[in-house]
């Protein structure tokens, strides 16, 4: 009986998991978590029940999980560990960054790569993003601003940190059945790294998102928008005055675009005055995962 119910070879437990099989291999080997029946060929055979245990451990992998604490949570089946782990997490996470931000402030590339590539190991893409990456750069930006660091010190963090998103965005592969979109920095803005992982965000979707990055002038933009056919349009701002020109270059591109979907983020945006924001709501993406999510499902809604 146990053989007819095992029907799936391990090429299809991958195919639809999405998941090596040598990874899953592994799994199997270390942590025990399934034992797949083996066909009179010796080759691995999957039941239904080892496919729903597979893709809820996956699921908490995805989620940051380690695949060892995923097990763990498996066995014990307790909410209050999974609440620890989810506190260990987090200050692990704060522990990545607070000593990638130390590499970085001492020009110590190959730690700061260390870090970096244990934390990705270890976390979801979007973690290491918004909960390692993220604060680094803005507490660098604070350290510059305030004078406790030098220009040197913030070009040399940013210019690391830029080089390992572009890397990511990369390797990424495109769906060419989802819109095009157009990333770029309101006008006057120089810091760009926030757009950077919105747009390596987008890139995980499966969006084809023409990064344009800063010094663009708002008139290119309609240029742009025609020639590649995008239908989104992604803006930065991070400093407060230049909240005014960036909100401008929305409102004049809606007139000439009244199908484009504009989108407007950066750490300015907190500051916009309760009527602005009220006005531009459907214009501001947010500052979480959740919120792009939620953004991206209205607009699709739209379309």
């Amino acid at each position: 009986m146990a053989d007819d119910k095992a029907k799936y070879n391990i090429k299809a437990i991958s195919n639809m998991l999405g998941i090596q099989p040598g990874t899953l291999r592994a799994w199997e080997r270390r942590y025990n978590i399934i034992e797949p029946i083996r066909n009179e060929s010796g080759h691995r055979l999957y039941s239904d029940e080892h496919l729903a245990i597979l893709r809820w451990l996956l699921d908490k992998v995805n989620k940051g999980f380690t695949i060892g604490q995923a097990v763990g949570l498996l066995e014990k089946g307790s909410v209050n560990l999974e609440s620890q782990v989810e506190t260990q997490q987090t200050n692990r996470l704060q522990t990545y960054a607070a000593e990638l931000r130390g590499s970085l402030l001492g020009f110590q590339e190959l730690r700061a790569n260390a870090i970096l590539d244990e934390a990705f190991s270890m976390f979801s893409v979007e973690k290491v993003l918004l909960e390692i990456i993220a604060p680094v750069l803005i507490e660098i930006g604070s350290l510059w601003e305030t004078d406790n660091i030098t220009v040197a010190h913030e070009h040399y963090a940013s210019q690391y940190l830029r080089t390992r998103i572009g890397m990511i965005f990369n390797s990424l592969q495109v769906d060419p059945l989802l819109p095009k979109a157009i990333a770029v920095c309101g006008p006057n803005e120089r810091h760009e790294l926030g757009l950077l992982m919105f747009t390596l965000y987008l890139r995980k979707k499966g969006f084809e998102v023409i990064y344009l990055g800063t010094g663009v002038p708002s008139k290119d933009l309609e240029q742009v928008v025609n020639e590649v056919k995008a239908k989104y349009l992604f803006l930065s701002c991070t400093i407060a005055e230049n909240l005014t020109e960036t909100i401008g270059v929305i409102r004049d591109l809606q007139k000439l675009e009244p199908n484009l979907n504009i989108g407007l983020g950066g750490h300015a945006v907190k500051m916009l005055p309760k009527r602005k924001q009220i006005e531009f709501s459907e214009n501001l993406v947010g500052q979480t995962i959740d919120e792009w999510d939620n953004w991206l499902k209205n607009r699709f809604g739209k379309m």
